[in-house]
């Protein structure tokens, strides 16, 4: 009874103290696409992601229900970083859905202003009216949001002096930008102001600072889940291991209140693996990371070591050395990659598997008809007909009295030999080992992909290459030859496509301006670079995150300073995230159906040779 009683009166004091519209409710994977197209629009840096924002403490002074119900110690604010631009899960701020779509909106154009160096006062003031002035459009969603904000503020009449002249400070700032220098002392801080950006998270995960010298330098405190079900970063600590011997005695009594934010997960084990911390994890601010010094039957390595020789790929010698661009630093790293040529492990010469012939018959045939292209020269002197339209402006022009050229009334019909070279270059990490149904896994896709796209180029005569790459750090960049420009297609070529597998991750910038070096050296009048991978760039390294996008980024402009014509073709469901950062809007495609890929790569492949 006493149990039905409490959980009774705890949801009506929770209900009460709710001062949210979840009838309103909007969410960041709602908008996020929209969201990140006018982010980027409003000359927002495109090489940040979008991301969940997780709730953190504020510090802020909350009603007596708020603080009897336990609940809005907590807010899920707007902020960004080198890396990526972090906005609320949900917004039910508003009673009205479009006011909690348009703070998305708001929110966004103000991550792509730079209110420069200062406080969180001025910074914000002067990104607002950057943004107004920039895009006067703005000017009637941002009223709309001041009013909708103010009016779920506190009034300064019901605060303490020193805290209502913060927030007479803060109105004003909302509703006059540009008009306060600086927020007056308090003992607490001001509630959150959900129209602003804060600071980056500090690295304890604490209450929000708003002094003068509160921004933060950029800073990845924590580790990154992208995943959905634990989209936001995370505050870590490292600390001694519990020896769980500690009784009630030598305990802090303060202690038992916070006794859930201890769980204990072995990583080392995956039968030890707590099905629920996930979920326990995502409730707690901080998480303390300890090493167990006791053994353990098994281990997961997540370094994955390279296999001996004898079991690893063929090396085929002539390692390469290469820049690689560091974006924080603003400079190019010399010699700083080593590409390792090779071959796949255990490959022979076989023919094309059964399954694929019957398809590659019909491309076979399709891509003859590109072998040659007819063409009609006109305006000749001699040729196999007459050239209708030059005759028209030859006789109209005669009876006309004007001049008329009679010397080239006829055209004649050319066979003009098609000049490209194509260089496709497949993304082969650990990922592709990823099911795509219950018969296939990505690397399969990719096996059939490669082969028939070799089958139909191999028919129309195109100059091709094949390449795989996947990396282990800086130094292991392992590049596969599975067929070079130079080489016949034939079953030793088809026997190397077939015995690609998975391994490792994916440094792609390095591949890239390896590929674009063998590229450069067709004399053909059209070069094409095709990259076929999973993911983005990652790497064991600080090749993880917006690193890895950069280098590929600036490899991509140096592929086309030299000419050559890059372009992605992906199955990463995200990719609308990054890729038009990296190739441009044209650039890219994304094939939501991996088992689409080898048709859409073909497809692709006209259209892009099309005009040769």
């Amino acid at each position: 009874m006493e149990e039905a009683v409490g959980k009774y009166w705890h949801r009506l004091v929770t209900r009460q103290a709710d001062s949210s519209y979840a009838e309103a409710a909007v969410h960041l994977v709602e908008v996020a696409r929209s969201v990140a197209i006018i982010f980027r629009a409003l000359g927002g840096d495109g090489g940040l992601k979008l991301e969940p924002a997780a709730p953190r403490l504020h510090g802020a002074r909350r009603h007596w229900l708020q603080r009897l119900a336990g609940s809005h110690k907590k807010a899920a604010l707007a902020w960004r970083d080198g890396e990526t631009l972090r906005l609320p899960q949900t917004i039910a701020l508003y009673p009205s859905a479009q006011l909690n779509r348009d703070l998305y909106v708001w929110l966004a154009a103000l991550a792509a202003m730079d209110g420069g160096a200062g406080s969180w006062l001025r910074g914000n003031q002067v990104s607002t009216l950057m943004a107004l002035h920039r895009y006067p459009g703005l000017m009637p969603r941002y009223a709309r949001l001041v009013e909708a904000e103010l009016a779920r503020r506190t009034e300064p009449k019901h605060l303490p002096e020193a805290e209502a002249a913060q927030e007479r400070a803060i109105r004003a700032a909302l509703q006059a930008p540009g008009s306060q220098a600086g927020l007056p002392p308090a003992p607490t801080p001001p509630q959150p102001v959900y129209l602003w950006l804060y600071p980056d998270v500090g690295p304890a995960g604490g209450c929000i600072n708003t002094d003068d010298d509160d921004i933060a330098p950029e800073q990845t405190p924590g580790g990154e889940v992208e995943e959905q079900e634990q989209p936001h970063r995370y505050q870590a600590e490292q600390v001694e291991m519990p020896d769980g011997k500690s009784g009630l005695i030598t305990m802090r009594w303060e202690n038992i209140f916070s006794w859930a934010e201890y769980i204990k997960v072995n990583r080392a084990t995956e039968e030890d693996k707590d099905e629920d911390a996930a979920s326990k994890a995502a409730d707690m601010d901080v998480l303390s990371l300890a090493r167990d010094q006791k053994g353990s039957a098994s281990r997961l390595r997540l370094d994955l070591d390279l296999p001996a020789a004898e079991y690893d790929d063929t090396p085929l010698g002539g390692e390469v050395t290469l820049p690689e661009w560091d974006w924080r630093k603003g400079e190019m790293l010399a010699d700083h990659c080593r590409i390792h040529p090779m071959l796949p492990r255990n490959t022979t010469p076989k023919p094309l598997p059964q399954g694929l012939q019957r398809t590659a018959r019909q491309l076979r045939g399709q891509f003859a008809a590109l072998a040659q292209n007819r063409l009609w020269l006109r305006h000749q002197k001699e040729g196999g007909e007459i050239d209708m339209e030059a005759y028209l402006d030859h006789h109209i022009a005669r009876h006309s009295g004007g001049a008329s050229d009679e010397g080239g009334l006829y055209r004649e019909l050319r066979q003009q030999q098609r000049d490209i070279a194509t260089l496709v270059l497949a993304d082969l990490s650990l990922s592709t080992d990823a099911a795509v149904n219950n018969d296939q896994r990505v690397i399969d896709v990719i096996r059939e992909t490669l082969l028939l796209f070799a089958e139909a180029l191999a028919a129309c005569g195109d100059a091709f290459a094949l390449y795989g790459f996947s990396s282990r750090k800086r130094q292991q960049v392992r590049f596969y030859h599975l067929k070079q420009f130079q080489d016949r297609y034939d079953d030793r070529v088809r026997g190397h496509i077939q015995a690609i597998r998975p391994g490792y991750y994916t440094r792609m910038g390095a591949a890239i301006r390896h590929s674009a070096s063998l590229l450069a050296g067709q004399r053909a009048q059209q070069r094409l670079m095709l990259i076929v991978t999973d993911g983005k760039p990652n790497d064991l390294d600080k090749y993880e995150g917006r690193y890895g996008v950069e280098d590929t980024r600036k490899a991509i402009l140096e592929v086309r300073r030299q000419g050559l014509t890059p372009f992605c073709i992906t199955i990463d469901h995200k990719a609308d995230d990054y890729l038009p950062h990296l190739f441009g809007r044209n650039g890219y495609a994304v094939v939501r159906d991996p088992k689409q890929l080898p048709k859409k790569l073909l497809k692709l492949y006209t259209e892009l040779t099309h005009s040769s």
